[in-house]
């Protein structure tokens, strides 16, 4: 099994002080179906004694091939691998081709742990990652042993690696972001208004000298004038104590 081992350590970020937390193998009950199918392989190749002797290689070949399947099941099983590190959790897999799957520690969101009820029985657990990027290779990670201890171990590397960068922030470890300027508001130059009183006309006191008939009827110019909008006139309004009271004078026509 050394010669198929990832060798996990190769991957590790040693001149930045990455190091391994924990490292998670599948767990046992990974390799039960894997174990029940080369089990069947052999019966399989043990119904040699029972056919005919010019079919002997059918079940000899075909038990083979089971067995073959199965134990390529279990090693691709062993070689999967689940690293936990002080900066991020990475997964490495494949026996021919080699998969990485990495997810750094602020990325992760939400880890999620299903335990059905063998997995109770037996001591295993599914870990489901919710992350910002939703890396598809560590969306799921079947089968880990002690699922409590080990999602408890997470969350204290998440919580370390957090307080470690607000320390390093304060103490200027790591750069603090820029202020960013807020953008000039526009300067809008009222200009003054120009002012719409006119100064009022000079007094003229000639009403002063006219009967209550010519004024009421000067007053009513002015009021006719004002509501065309062609200016205000110089007689004050109307005040009915300088009504006179004497009879009105009228002119007579001739019959």
């Amino acid at each position: 099994m050394r010669l198929f081992d990832p060798k996990t350590q190769k991957h590790l970020i040693s001149d930045h002080g990455e190091v391994v937390i924990d490292e998670v193998k599948k767990h046992w009950a990974a390799l039960v179906s894997a174990a029940l199918e080369m089990l069947g392989g052999i019966v399989v190749m043990a119904f040699v004694v029972v056919v005919p002797p010019q079919l002997w290689w059918i079940p000899i070949f075909g038990g083979a091939a089971i067995i073959a399947h199965g134990a390529w099941r279990i090693l691709d099983r062993h070689v999967d691998r689940f690293v936990i590190t002080n900066m991020r959790v990475f997964r490495v897999h494949g026996i021919l081709s080699q998969r990485i799957a990495t997810m750094p520690l602020s990325r992760i969101l939400d880890i999620s742990v299903h335990k059905p009820l063998i997995g109770r029985m037996l001591g295993y657990g599914h870990f489901i990652f919710e992350s910002a990027a939703q890396e598809q290779g560590l969306r799921e990670i079947k089968y880990v042993g002690d699922p409590d201890g080990r999602g408890l171990t997470i969350q204290r590397v998440i919580q370390q690696a957090g307080l470690r960068g607000l320390a390093a922030a304060q103490q200027g470890g790591a750069p603090t972001p820029m202020p960013v300027p807020k953008p000039a508001e526009p300067t809008v130059t009222v200009a003054p208004a120009e002012s719409t009183e006119t100064s009022p006309p000079a007094q003229d006191d000639s009403w002063r000298r006219m009967g209550w008939l010519e004024a009421a009827q000067l007053r009513e110019a002015q009021r006719i004038a004002e509501l065309r909008g062609e200016g205000e006139g110089p007689y004050p309004p109307f005040d009915p104590d300088r009504t006179t009271t004497a009879p009105i004078d009228l002119p007579r026509t001739g019959a």
